[in-house]
C-alpha cells in the first residue's frame, strides 16, 4: 500500500512539474509577445517623431517663404512712397522757386 501511496505521489509531483514547465512555456511566449508589441510601438513611435519633424521643417519653410515675399511686397511698397514723396517735394521745391522768382522779377 506504501508503494501505491508513493507512486501516486510521484506521478502527482510530476504532473505538477509538467503544468510547471506548460507554465513557464506560456510565460515565455507571452513575454515575446510583449517585446514584439513594444518594438512595434518603438517604431511607430520613432516614425511618428520623423514625420512630424518633416512637417514642422516644411511649416518653417513655408513662413520663411511667406516673410520674404512679404519683406520683399513692404519694400517695394515703401520704394514707391518714397519716390513719389521725392516727387512732391521737388514739384514743391520748383513751384516755390518760380514763385520766389516771380517775386523777385515783380510780377
Amino acid at each position: 500500500m506504501r508503494k501505491i501511496v508513493l507512486a501516486a505521489a510521484v506521478a502527482t509531483s510530476a504532473l505538477g512539474l509538467a503544468a510547471c514547465g506548460e507554465t513557464a512555456d506560456a510565460v515565455a511566449d507571452t513575454g515575446d509577445a510583449m517585446a514584439a508589441d513594444a518594438a512595434s510601438i518603438v517604431e511607430e513611435g520613432t516614425e511618428a517623431v520623423g514625420d512630424a519633424a518633416e512637417a514642422t521643417g516644411e511649416a518653417a519653410e513655408g513662413a520663411v517663404d511667406a516673410t520674404t515675399d512679404a519683406a520683399g511686397e513692404a519694400a517695394d511698397a515703401t520704394a514707391d512712397a518714397a519716390s513719389g514723396a521725392a516727387d512732391a517735394v521737388t514739384e514743391a521745391a520748383e513751384a516755390a522757386a518760380d514763385k520766389a522768382e516771380s517775386i523777385v522779377d515783380g510780377e
